[in-house]
């Protein structure tokens, strides 16, 4: 019975020598676990923007939980400043970022020119034309150290659907940016789309927000029955003030991205910004944790597959969510409603 005893005190003892090195290794595992430093640099402040930042954020979130990291996220606004952009770009390669993800083609060629002569990678969102914005050399094998998520324009589609409600109108509008590079690919879709129709084009563009106002009240004066407007972030800026002047005069823009409906815009006809957000942290999150190759990691390219109708315009311009789904000929699309408000509600999951 005694060597029993004798025999279970030593193990109780042996257990007991072993906790302090098995909390130590946890401790150790813990004090292990990789932390990625993440630069968010968004162009600019308006819905659209703000919303693919909070679905990054919220996905890298998700992702480093799963993957058993930390994504530190620091985000920088550029105010749609170049002068900005610069400061920030030399900032974040001075600090040593892990990774920047640019929002918008202004940020995204910013950040590429201030991490040349470094290893930082890039993966930019929401850029139009990567290609033609020489951010990469192909979509599918991108070279360098940088990928992202496209939201590619269709202007056709928009303006397939203004003809189908509106078949005698005989003027059209374009309303853009034209130091903008994301808004030629898609400018350039529409002038020949209206060339072919035989309508009349009338093109206002400006490099502010107060450019931007003035050009589309001269856009009502000049008679147009509708204007068109690709994703522009300063046209995207100064929504909420020509909404109201457009609506207001009978006139309906028709834009490429749901944040401008949610300004005020009767139609928004782009990509979901949700899910490109999420693609997006997806991508950065594979490049940090998981070693893939920018290089060799395709763009993700999101086409115009959402409708948003701006309910409130609607009425307005005398048309209802019915009319707009019979006028649509592709199936495909998905037809969605809200109302005006300043920013998209909550975070998407």
């Amino acid at each position: 019975m005694n060597d029993i005893l004798r025999r279970l005190a030593c193990l109780l003892l042996a257990v007991a020598c072993l906790l302090p090195l098995a909390a130590c290794r946890g401790r150790e595992e813990i004090r292990q676990v990789r932390e990625y430093r993440v630069a968010i640099v968004q162009y600019m402040d308006h819905a659209s923007l703000n919303q693919i930042t909070e679905n990054i954020e919220s996905r890298l979130d998700e992702q480093g939980e799963a993957l058993g990291v930390s994504f530190r996220v620091s985000f920088y606004n550029g105010l749609g400043d170049a002068e900005t952009l610069k400061k920030i770009g030399a900032e974040l390669t001075q600090q040593g970022t892990d990774l920047i993800i640019p929002i918008a083609t202004p940020a995204a060629r910013a950040m590429q020119s201030a991490v040349k002569g470094t290893d930082i990678p890039i993966v930019f969102s929401a850029v139009t034309d990567p290609v033609g914005a020489g951010l990469v050399d192909d979509l599918k094998k991108p070279g360098g150290r940088i990928t992202g998520t496209s939201d590619a324009p269709d202007a056709e589609r928009a303006l397939e659907l203004l003809f189908a409600l509106n078949p005698w109108c005989r003027s059209v509008g374009l309303l853009y940016d034209e130091q903008e590079a994301s808004s030629d690919a898609a400018i350039g879709q529409a002038r020949a789309f209206l060339e072919e129709k035989g309508v009349r084009c009338v093109e206002k563009t400006g490099s502010t927000k107060e450019d931007i106002t003035a050009a589309a009240a001269e856009l009502v004066s000049a008679g147009v029955g509708a204007v068109f407007t690709p994703m522009d972030n300063t046209v995207m800026s100064a929504e909420t003030e020509i909404a109201q002047r457009l609506s207001k005069s009978r006139v309906g823009h028709y834009t490429l991205a749901d944040a401008f409906a949610l300004n005020g815009a009767f139609i928004g006809f782009g990509a979901d910004y949700a899910a490109l957000g999420r693609a997006t942290a997806d991508l950065a999150a594979g490049i940090l944790a998981d070693g893939k190759d920018p290089a060799e990691t395709p763009v993700q390219v999101f086409d115009a597959g959402i409708l948003t109708v701006n309910t409130d315009t609607a009425k307005r311009l005398g048309y209802t969510t019915e009319r707009i789904e019979s006028a649509l000929e592709d199936e495909s699309v998905e037809v969605r409603e809200l109302t005006t408000h300043a920013a998209f509600p909550g975070k998407e999951s």
